[in-house]
């Protein structure tokens, strides 16, 4: 029997049921097969290596983490389910107060118990002004947080935040096993004490994160006992290793992903997302910060054709992070492809094409360099069409690539073919996009996107506990992007992944953009069941 494709939706998951296949045998592994025909052991190739494990600094912040858990948690249709809370937060009526009642048969993995003072401890540490957490503005709104005995927290907002208690996945550290650390530099980063179904047994940076069941786990010791991690930003050497044996999962770009279409024992599941691709446009930049190019290079771009042959129809056009399959999507913002509009519109605003075909304003050319990560074939391939059709309207875009070291160094000079995209809330996004005094901010607002009108709006949303008031500024700041682009926004792709056929109760989330270590098919890896 031969591979399948599975697909999941934006409003409920498919939940996969696999087929009987061969096991791959694991890297370092003598053989693949545990004895007796069972698969207690997963090896899982992803692109990016995380800079910490701990959730001080970021890591796990929109949950599935593996080695922690949340107050709460995400099922398989995004709904919020109770974690370490024993149930979702009773609100105020005024908005300003979500308390939570603590599970009290939880321990950390050292054995010692759970309770509020972990929890206070958690949120305190990360909207310390210390701490190197770059997703510290997710909390901004939450004045403070107090134990109310063991088994009791209490959040009290500076204003009504309507996705607060989406925040609330956030895992919870251990303050005792933190201890006098320097939360930025100790070895908790590394070597994590959690209350989640793993444990972290090693990290080779650069090369593997591995990790055994919990036995202790609150919510049942899991079957699949091992799990390891390897770190493979190269996508072709990814699909090597997984035909080879030595991966059990991957994930993949479509077209690598197709490849394995007639492999015996493996299935292709594509994950739908919020995961957007787009390049950014810095202000600075005497040509991208120039509101003519934008707006030219926004209807220029051929979206569609980007979904129909970059990702072989796994993903959708993208008219900004907002999908457009979302409930929050502006309606009417959608970009068609009009290369002739677009050459029309450089016409009037001044830019004369050269007599290489590149056009030029004032003696400035109509040029500027685009970067992406090296190894990335997605981004790659997303940048090479970006250029070709900035091209067909005189503009021009030279590709290069880099590491990110490389490209960091560049940020507020060149364009970069960018990532992101969260499906929980459009403050998510929207907010670290495009707020102007988040410039600079390590990867928020890549652009220095700066219209004070999106600003205004985006306040609006992110602190009225007003539904509608909320949806109609999402709305002004969509319309407003549309007319005034910081970034063109290309496709919103479907994260494919190809895995060995060993197990039960598999089955795929709506994805943010960050997936492979703990989003994947293996979100719910601790509830899996190993088919004899």
């Amino acid at each position: 029997m031969t591979a399948r494709t599975l697909r999941s939706g934006m409003t409920a998951a498919a939940v996969v049921t696999v087929l009987a296949a061969a096991a791959c045998s694991a890297p370092g592994d003598e053989g693949g097969d545990d004895e007796g025909g069972g698969h207690d052991a997963l090896v899982i190739g992803i692109a990016n290596e995380p800079e910490s494990l701990s959730p001080l600094l970021g890591y796990g912040k929109d949950g599935n983490s593996k080695i922690f858990d949340g107050l709460l948690r995400h099922d398989e249709n995004l709904e919020l389910q109770p974690a370490l809370a024993t149930d979702l937060p009773q609100i105020s009526d005024d908005g300003l107060t979500y308390t939570y009642t603590l599970r009290d048969d939880v321990e950390f993995s050292d054995g010692q118990p759970f309770t509020a003072q972990d929890v206070v401890f958690t949120y305190e540490t990360i909207l310390d002004d210390g701490t190197n957490n770059p997703a510290k503005d997710d909390l901004a709104a939450i004045d403070s947080v107090a134990a109310d005995g063991d088994h009791t927290v209490v959040f009290t907002l500076a204003y009504p935040y309507a996705p607060f208690a989406e925040r609330t996945v956030l895992p919870i550290a251990s303050a005792e096993a933190v201890g006098g650390q320097d939360v930025n530099t100790g070895d908790y980063n590394s070597e994590p004490v959690g209350t989640g179904p793993y444990v972290v047994t090693g990290w080779s940076r650069g090369e593997r994160i591995t990790f055994e069941a919990n036995p202790d786990y609150w919510g049942g010791e899991p079957e699949v006992t091992r799990l390891t991690m390897a770190i493979i930003p190269d996508d072709d050497v990814r699909a090597t290793r997984l035909r080879s044996g030595d991966l059990d999962a991957a994930v993949l770009p479509p077209n690598l992903a197709d490849t394995f279409a007639e492999d015996e024992g493996l299935v292709t599941m594509n994950a739908e997302s919020a995961d957007f691709r787009a390049v950014t446009l810095p202000t600075g930049n005497p040509v991208t910060g120039d509101r003519d190019i934008r707006r030219a290079l926004d209807i220029a771009v051929d979206r569609e054709l980007m979904v129909e042959r970059i990702l072989e129809g796994a993903g959708h056009a993208a008219h900004g992070p907002v999908p457009a399959s979302s409930p929050w999507f502006a309606e009417g913002t959608e970009r068609a492809h009009d290369p002739d509009a677009a050459r029309r519109m450089l016409d009037e605003a001044g830019w004369e094409p050269g007599e290489d075909g590149i056009r030029v304003r004032d003696g400035q050319r109509a040029e500027f360099t685009l970067w992406y990560p090296a190894g990335d074939r997605l981004r790659q391939e997303h940048a090479l069409a970006y250029a070709s059709d900035a091209k067909e309207i005189g503009i021009d875009a030279t590709v290069e690539s880099g590491s990110w070291e490389v490209i960091d160094e560049r940020l507020t000079e060149d364009a970069v073919l960018a990532g992101g995209g969260s499906p929980a809330d459009p403050d998510f996004d929207l907010y670290t996009l495009l707020k102007s005094d988040l410039a600079g901010n390590g990867y928020n607002n890549m652009g220095q996107y700066d219209n004070p009108a999106v600003d205004e709006q985006l306040d609006i949303g992110r602190r009225s506990g007003d539904e509608q008031e909320r949806a109609a500024a999402y709305d002004a700041v969509q319309r407003e992007l549309a007319d005034d682009p910081g970034y063109t926004f290309l496709t919103h792709i479907d994260h494919v992944y190809v895995m060995a056929d060993h197990w039960d109760g598999v089955s795929t989330q709506v994805e943010p953009h960050d997936h492979g270590l703990g989003h994947g098919p293996w979100w719910n890896v601790e509830d899996w069941t190993v088919r004899s």
